[in-house]
């Protein structure tokens, strides 16, 4: 069985909206077109996908599959194309990424001094990029911070940093010499808790408060602002924390929860030598 890349990216609009219509328009085709191509995609796998009514459309067991799988698959065809017509055009490029905070000058130029004939790029990711770019093969390499999806992605562990708890500079907590994260727990932590996983562990009431849900920003100098002028909290690994300054925060260590670990991540589909020969690099740096 052959799994047609176009339908699987239909479908992926149509799981992530959850509705015919936005996805359509996503997809800048009609709806009516849309939903043959799904219907034919069910036929191909025999495999029901949707449940839809007049109400909603939902996922079925067989479409929640679908949709953990097809991301990485439409990622990988994606850097796919874009490697062949590298090469095609041919261009030499080895792009790494790196996090905030993390210093890639010593491995990228013992890398470029090695193997000039390649120009060697380096770009900066976030939190919710860093892994991503990988799969879709803008990065061959990019230096990350835990928690990622490991998946598809082979991993190799450099370095780890404390975590420091980052708080409004008049705040009672910001003269400790250090907190344990029960401290904290009356707070609103102004960043996903996917980054923070012990904080999923705290009691949802302090003192019969619950604290709020945590204000939605993209950048960490708007959750630094928000920190500043209007409270919460925020954990960020020690370097990450000192890389962006700002007069408004200090920043506390946290006893009592573990390192930031910093690995180096690439495509575990991909057997290209010079990826392994950076990560041999990478690794006598730290």
């Amino acid at each position: 069985m052959d799994v047609d890349l176009r339908k699987t990216r239909y479908f992926v609009a149509v799981a992530e909206e959850l509705h015919f219509g936005r996805a359509a328009e996503r997809l800048h085709i009609t709806q009516p077109v849309l939903s043959r191509q799904i219907r034919a995609l069910e036929h191909e796998l025999h495999a029901q996908l949707f449940i839809r009514n007049q109400q909603s459309t939902e996922l079925t067991a067989a479409g929640r599959q679908l949709l953990e799988d097809a991301r990485p698959v439409l990622a990988a065809a994606q850097a796919l194309c874009r490697r062949v017509q590298q090469a095609a055009h041919g261009s030499s490029t080895f792009t790494v990424g790196f996090m905030p905070g993390i210093t890639v000058t010593g491995a990228v130029r013992t890398f470029s001094t090695r193997h000039p004939e390649l120009s060697v790029q380096v770009v900066r990711t976030s939190w919710g990029d860093q892994a991503q770019s990988v799969h879709e093969g803008l990065l061959d390499v990019s230096f990350v911070r835990l928690p990622v999806d490991h998946s598809g992605l082979e991993l190799r562990p450099l370095f780890q940093e404390p975590r420091v708890a980052v708080l409004p500079v008049d705040h009672p907590l910001a003269a400790k010499e250090s907190v344990v994260i029960a401290d904290l727990a009356s707070e609103r932590l102004v960043q996903s808790p996917d980054a923070v996983p012990e904080w999923r562990d705290l009691p949802e009431r302090i003192d019969g408060k619950e604290a709020g849900p945590a204000p939605l920003f993209t950048t960490v100098e708007e959750k630094l602002e928000h920190v500043a002028t209007c409270g919460g909290v925020l954990v960020l690994p020690q370097s990450a924390a000192l890389y962006y300054a700002h007069a408004g925060v200090a920043h506390v260590p946290i006893d009592d929860i573990g390192p930031n670990q910093v690995c180096l991540a690439w495509s575990d589909c991909r057997r290209s030598p010079l990826l392994p020969e950076f990560a041999e690099i990478a690794a006598a740096q730290y």
